[in-house]
């Protein structure tokens, strides 16, 4: 996209869902946006793409059986042409992909069951070499429905991390969201704490196998996903609480101010000026509060359609009754409110705190340090770092990213595994150590029988 000084690239991952509708999420890479939520409206070929936090939009034609979209991009300050084609996982994540060697590990398809709310889920389980016992992790995704590997534009962020885990000792579940791939459910009508179910079925099929030890079971999330790991370890019954917690970029403040302070950063990189920040933040605050003042969906939906017809953004009519029916939603509902300082001191195991000074989705400065006092409080162990220059998809600065096949293909922070290595080696050490065992001791020959009463109350025990 054509912007003034230079252009833009701009990926927009579109993921269709069971229940018939669509997700989609924009990527802009030279501004570290990643996994901005986008609406989709599609009615025959008509298309129209909505990015709230940003004020942008997109609408066009569906064209050549739809490797093409062109159309019209609108944002602050900005109005072009724009034609998006169909595009593939870059050259280095392709090349990287056809020249995966077999891993030194065992890789499986498994299933497992959310007896809750009758639900199969599906995933890859993979086991390090040996008989084990081994200790073991389940991985829970960020925000949107995503498959197992959370990939984006050719980046496994979840394939990537279950790699090095599992070579480094650790039993790894990633599994497909509920309604993405090939598990059931509908991700559309979920909320947070539904999800917390997922990560107690994921723990508790993980704590059936066999070859894992029980005992030293945990979760790592990122994103919304550490936010339902923490959940999940502030659970009331013990049997139901990870053996420990890591946390990627996990919340520490209220859902509405982390989507308020993203919408401000967001539009501030996209040249919005002073004025249209304060107008489009002073709207998002009255459109939150008639959510929340109005538990009557109809009544609310009519209150938020009314005030962004009312203001001077250009909304459409359609466009507004999306924006009421995302705001209105399950999982919107519970986002805006859902505090997670007021369910830190219930957590009860140990947990890693890891965020990235260049996130823009979940500030490091405002939220690690909201996590860090209310997991102090449970006086369970607690570590938290600062990635300096690591954005919220873990990955470090352009320049540290490897070149494979003449391209820069994206990377884990190093930094960061080294936390993960050092945090998750006492429970790979301790799934691995004996259990102690009582030896039976042959039997003494019998001595003959005397009187009971010339027994001692020692003896009459060792013979029983």
């Amino acid at each position: 996209m054509k912007v003034p000084g230079g252009a833009l690239t701009l990926v927009i991952t579109i993921v269709p869902l069971s229940n018939g509708t669509y997700y989609a999420a924009l990527d802009v890479p030279q501004q570290h946006i990643s996994r901005m939520p986008v609406e989709v409206e599609l009615k025959d070929d008509n298309l129209t793409l909505r990015m709230e936090q940003a004020g942008s939009r997109f609408e066009g034609k569906v064209l050549a059986g739809g490797s093409q979209l062109s159309g019209t991009w609108q944002q602050p300050g900005l109005k072009t042409e724009l034609t998006l084609s169909r595009g593939t996982a870059p050259a280095a994540a392709q090349a990287t992909k056809k020249l995966r060697l077999t891993p030194p590990y065992r890789e499986s398809e498994v299933t497992f069951y959310n007896p809750d709310d009758k639900i199969k889920l599906r995933g890859t389980l993979t086991l390090p070499n040996g008989e084990g016992p081994f200790a073991a992790v389940a991985l829970l995704s960020d925000s949107g429905p995503q498959d197992r590997d959370s990939e984006l534009q050719g980046y496994r962020l979840f394939g990537i991390l279950a790699d090095y885990l599992t070579r480094h000792g650790m039993a790894v579940l990633r599994f497909d969201d509920r309604g993405v791939g090939k598990s059931g459910g509908d991700y559309a009508r979920s909320t947070t704490a539904d999800l917390v179910g997922d990560a107690q079925a994921a723990m508790e099929f993980l704590r059936s196998r066999p070859n894992v030890a029980a005992s030293q079971v945990g979760l790592l999330g990122h994103g919304e996903g550490a936010n339902v790991a923490l959940l999940a370890a502030a659970a009331p019954a013990p049997e139901e609480v990870p053996a420990f917690v890591v946390s990627l970029a996990g919340y520490g403040q209220p859902g509405r101010d982390v989507l308020r302070r993203q919408q401000g950063e967001i539009m501030r990189l996209i040249g919005a000026d002073g004025g249209q920040i304060k107008a489009a933040q002073g709207l998002y605050d009255q459109l939150i509060e008639a959510v929340r003042q109005t538990p009557n969906q109809a009544a609310a939906r009519a209150k938020i359609i009314a005030l962004l017809r009312g203001s001077n953004t250009g909304v459409d009519e359609a466009m507004a009754r999306a924006r009421a029916t995302q705001l209105t939603s399950p999982w919107a509902r519970f986002f805006l409110d859902f505090d997670p300082a007021t369910r830190l001191p219930l957590v009860r195991c140990p947990t890693l705190l890891l965020n990235g000074t260049a996130d823009l989705q979940v500030a490091a400065g405002r939220n690690l340090s909201v996590l860090q006092h209310g997991l102090h409080q449970t006086h369970q162990l607690v570590q938290a770092h600062r990635l300096a220059g690591v954005n919220h998809l873990f990955q470090p600065d352009r320049a540290q990213w490897p070149i494979v096949a003449g391209e820069q293909q994206p990377a884990f922070s190093q930094e960061a595994f080294n936390y993960l290595r050092d945090w998750l080696l006492p429970y790979v050490n301790q799934a691995k150590a004996p259990v102690p065992v009582t030896v039976r001791r042959a039997a003494p020959r019998p001595k003959p029988l005397t009187p009971l009463r010339s027994q001692s109350r020692r003896g009459v025990a060792a013979a029983r």
